[in-house]
């Protein structure tokens, strides 16, 4: 796909494709030869697949600056659509540890989601009293689960810190209990936040397993990883959401009247 990519805009970048004299008239006389018709200039479709490749929030406004079309951004992450008014993602680094944040974000709030709605659907309980309710803990205490979770929780977040700043180091034997499984927990697409693998990608939707090894498949990856970020911004909207209809004593389900 990158290779590919690269090799699309390295051919917008030509002289036969940027509208040159010499270059309109080897592509009008080509295909002149085969439909028996002349066919317009390609500058047009040359500023459509330049615009293609960038995306805007506010796709009806050209002036703006780096509010509407900020320059770092350059449309290469999935669901980049050129939104960054504070300027987060003007240092690469910061650019990257904040799609990280937003993806480790995102997954935490869909499965939220699903459980408010699920949760509240199967024991009619609202999500931010269901901690309180007699027999919602048992038979552990609330420190148990405190303490439980924070030593685990903590232990898959000092792991995935230490992975960010140093990719594959924590798939190897010493960093893992399961020595023998180790390399199952590598990253299988070489892409930061996407691992893949038999157990990250258990169903195969970004790729197939074959004699043990799993094989990415890049445009299927591409289209789930924009369907990914979609869908988690939405459940992190959703959440807040939540959360000011929760200060109103008010729950989602409530809310639509079920």
């Amino acid at each position: 796909m990158a290779a590919t990519s690269a090799a699309v805009l390295n051919g917008l970048g030509s002289p036969f494709l940027n509208g040159g004299k010499r270059g309109q008239s080897l592509l009008s006389a080509g295909v002149a030869a085969k439909v028996g018709a002349a066919v317009p200039a390609p500058r047009r479709l040359i500023v459509a697949a330049a615009a293609a490749n960038k995306k805007s929030w506010l796709p009806g406004v050209k002036a703006g600056g780096n509010l509407v079309d900020p320059e770092w951004l350059d449309g290469s992450l999935p669901g980049d659509y050129g939104f960054d008014p504070l300027g987060l993602g003007k240092d690469p680094a910061f650019l990257k540890w904040y799609r990280e944040a937003e993806l480790i974000h995102g997954r935490w709030a869909m499965t939220a989601v699903v459980g408010i709605f699920v949760g509240q659907a199967w024991s009619g309980i609202p999500w931010f009293e269901a901690g309180a309710a007699p027999g919602a803990v048992a038979p552990f205490s609330f420190g148990t689960l405190l303490g439980t979770q924070l030593l685990l929780m903590g232990w898959v977040e000092s792991k995935r810190w230490v992975d960010f700043f140093n990719p594959e180091s924590q798939s190897v034997e010493w960093a893992t209990p399961w020595s023998r499984t180790a390399e199952n927990f590598s990253n299988a697409t070489g892409d930061q936040g996407y691992p893949g693998g038999k157990f990250f990608d258990p169903l195969g939707l970004g790729g197939t397993t074959k004699n043990g090894v799993y094989i990415p498949d890049q445009e299927k990856l591409e289209r789930l990883k924009l369907a990914e970020i979609k869908h988690a911004r939405i459940a992190m909207l959703a959440m807040l959401i939540f959360y000011f209809e929760a200060g109103q004593g008010k729950t989602p389900l409530g809310a639509l009247g079920l």
